[in-house]
């Protein structure tokens, strides 16, 4: 997910996109425990795509409350 996408999005959209996010983490490790998947990768990636999400949240957060 690229940073200009998630900068279009609103607050509720980025709180709803990282809870979504934080379940598709928790099946990749699962996955990945059991053995059912090798694409270790894929956590990376999608750690990474939550935290710009968080990032940008924050931020907005941030720029409300002032």
């Amino acid at each position: 997910m690229q940073i200009t996408e998630i900068r279009k999005m609103s607050t509720t959209e980025l709180t709803s996109t990282s809870t979504k996010m934080r379940e598709e983490l928790a099946e990749l490790r699962r996955r990945v425990h059991l053995g059912e998947s090798n694409n270790v990768r894929a956590i990376r990636i999608k750690r990474k795509d939550l935290a710009r999400v968080l990032t940008v949240l924050s931020e907005e957060l941030i720029k409300e409350t002032k």
